[in-house]
């Protein structure tokens, strides 16, 4: 029975209260019976969304709706009812929405619905499926009344037995007056019959029933497990930088109000921990540091503290405190990278010698990820028998920034780390506070990124940096859009970082730069881009190489906010806001170019349309025709306001001629006028 007093209209969601245990999915009724049960009779399967068969938990964002569909059926002509009931996080009760089927005309058994997420946390949901006995009694009837039979006796004795169990179901006054008319009439032997034929057959009638039949027979499917995170979880513009280059900590908290200017919603800060003096690295990553050479952050520890400390020449615990508090009050996020290696002096090698890695003659054994070496830092031993008290001393540690009003983490190289430790770190972090973000750092295997997600990584990098081909970014996108991965895998395109400078942007000058910094911000809902690149850095170490020339990771750079892009790219990050449809992944839509220099795209959520081209050549202009397919749903002829310069077009379905020329205009990001 269901609280509450609910109408005919569709989709119907109810609350269900302590009433119906038996048919909630905390006691489903399939596969094999026990004892004298009778098998169940209706089928349920392939539910939709369902991540490895309801192993993990799909992923959605506050106030999104979740649309579900399942197979329904069972054997004979009755037909069926089905629901989805779901369950927030935190309470005990369980909701319901109707599903419909979608697929009657085809002689199919999908159905489908969808509920809203309006909070944080982990949400349940299931499918049940029952018999609709009067549904089927009443259509049969229908049925045989159009062919022109009569003498319909034994189908009003049926009539009358459901109706009495409607009536000591009912929970209105308003529903049981109509049921007990109803079935007085049936009864009533001075109305003929085809007056009881037209009560009994009414759609109010049938609606009433419906809401108050027994469930006599039905069957609910195992639950699978919804993650539903606040929307930066999904939608965000990053901004990555090294403090010690923007003069500390408080030196960073002074450029806040300029980031928000530019529409940035997550400041990213490399290790701010103390830094190692041992093998420590020199400019351009060479084995000897000179004089004054800061070292890599990356190799995290000294004498005075290791990845629970911040180094003395960035600022403090207050100052951190104060930088976050103060990014709050604008609407930002502050990331700290989490890179779970140390620098050969810090205190835990000598506290703690068992969480390290040696060699059979004593010696450490540091990290390599050849042809790369990393003379300066150590690895944890993951396999020691003490793991984990190495386990509980981490979570203190990322706790402690969580406190100091760190709301996310960049994870330095998880795919090199246990995958059951993340888990369980993720799933702590998340009971203390729910809204923090990881984000996975793992350039590695498609699987081993896919499983990252799957267990609690909130975002993760991609290979977008290495996609700069028309059918590449085709591929790939659609791959993250529509493959499955998006019920789990939410995609950050970070144009550049400190240790990759793509060939790309090596050569192809400020072109190239526009190129990718439109394409990050356009087709993944969340994308970054590290300081400098608003300033054309391009410059390799090597010829062949991705390292930075004078990379900030081993020296320290006087940086300002005032690159030639940061117009473009506050432009950019606006329509990001103004845009729904630019905030999702899998509402992307290719378009035709006739030419494969250019890629064109459109997104769409709702009535807001979003249409981009780019021109991926960054030497030559690059001539085509964006075609726009009528199933955009858009009108024959339509005005569009490109949000990169103001300017206005007027497009049409079918073929609109595009011109893009380097140095001019490298690409369209056409929003189209309502």
């Amino acid at each position: 029975m269901h609280d509450g007093t609910p109408t005919p209209a569709a989709p119907l969601t109810r609350e269900i209260d302590a009433r119906t245990t038996s048919a909630t999915p905390a006691s489903p009724r399939r596969g094999r019976p026990t004892g004298d049960a009778q098998p169940p009779r209706i089928v349920i399967q392939s539910p939709h969304p369902a991540v490895d068969r309801g192993a993990y938990p799909v992923k959605r964002v506050v106030g999104d709706r979740v649309e579900v569909s399942v197979d329904v059926f069972r054997d004979g002509h009755d037909l069926l009812r089905s629901v989805v009931k779901y369950r927030p996080p935190g309470s005990r009760r369980w909701r319901e929405s109707e599903l419909e089927r979608i697929d009657a005309q085809l002689g199919g058994v999908r159905w489908s619905g969808s509920f809203e997420v309006d909070r944080v946390g982990r949400w349940l949901y299931a499918f049940e499926a029952w018999t609709d006995r009067f549904g089927t009694w009443r259509d049969e009837l229908a049925r045989k009344v159009a062919a022109g039979q009569h003498e319909f006796e034994g189908e009003l004795s049926e009539g009358v037995a459901l109706l009495q169990r409607a009536i000591d179901r009912a929970q209105t006054k308003r529903e049981l007056d109509l049921l007990e008319r109803t079935l007085a009439a049936l009864e009533d032997e001075r109305l003929d019959e085809a007056d009881k034929l037209e009560q009994v057959l009414a759609d109010e009638v049938h609606a009433a029933v419906e809401r108050e039949q027994a469930r006599d027979d039905a069957v609910i499917d195992q639950q699978l497990a919804l993650d539903v995170d606040r929307v930066r979880a999904r939608f965000s513009s990053w901004y990555e930088l090294f403090p010690r280059s923007w003069g500390g900590l408080r030196g960073v908290q002074a450029q806040l109000p300029k980031l928000a200017e530019l529409g940035f919603d997550v400041v990213y800060l490399p290790p701010i921990h103390p830094i190692g003096l041992t093998n420590r690295k020199g400019r351009d990553n060479t084995l000897v540091a000179a004089p004054g050479d800061p070292g890599s952050p990356y190799a995290i520890g000294d004498a005075g503290g290791g990845h629970e400390a911040v180094h003395p020449e960035l600022g403090t615990l207050d100052d951190l405190r104060s930088l976050t508090a103060a990014a709050a009050k604008l609407g930002i996020d502050i990331a700290l990278d989490l890179a779970l290696n140390t620098s050969p002096d810090h205190p835990w090698l000598t506290q703690h010698p068992e969480w390290f890695n040696r060699r059979p003659d004593g010696t450490l054994k540091y990290a390599e990820n050849p042809p790369k070496r990393y003379q300066d830092i150590y690895n944890f031993n993951w396999d020691t028998p003490e793991w984990r008290a190495l386990w509980d001393a981490l979570l203190e540690i990322v706790l402690q920034w969580v406190d100091c009003g760190v709301k996310g983490f960049r994870v330095d190289n998880p795919h090199t780390k246990p995958t059951p430790f993340w888990a369980w770190l993720i799933d702590q972090v998340h009971q203390h506070d729910r809204d923090v973000i990881f984000l996975a750092e793992a350039f590695t295997r498609r699987a081993v990124m896919r499983h990252l997600a799957k267990i609690g990584f909130t975002q993760s990098y991609t290979y977008f940096t290495w996609k700069n081909s028309s059918w590449e970014l085709k591929e790939y996108v659609g791959e993250l859009a529509f493959s499955g991965e998006q019920e789990y895998f939410r995609p950050n395109f970070f144009a550049n970082t400190p240790d990759i400078l793509h060939a790309y942007l090596q050569h192809g000058g400020r072109p190239a730069f526009e190129a990718r910094l439109v394409l990050a911000a356009t087709l993944s809902p969340s994308y970054g881009i590290y300081s400098g690149f608003e300033n054309i850095e391009h410059l390799a170490v090597d010829e062949g190489s991705e390292e930075y020339l004078h990379s900030e990771k081993y020296e320290i750079t006087s940086r300002s906010l005032d690159g030639e892009l940061l117009p473009m790219i506050q432009r950019l990050n606006l329509a990001r806001r103004e845009n729904p449809a630019l905030q999702e992944l899998s509402n992307i839509t290719f378009l035709d170019t006739e030419n494969d220099a250019l890629i064109a795209y459109a997104k769409r959520s709702g009535a807001n349309h979003v249409l981009t081209v780019v021109n991926i050549d960054p030497f030559v202009p690059q001539a085509g025709l964006a075609v726009v397919p009528a199933t955009l749903g858009l009108p024959p002829v339509f005005n569009v306001r490109d949000v990169l310069d103001d300017s206005s077009f007027q497009w049409r379905i079918g073929r609109n001629y595009v011109r893009l020329e380097p140095g001019v205009r490298q690409a369209h990001v056409l929003e189209v006028e309502s």
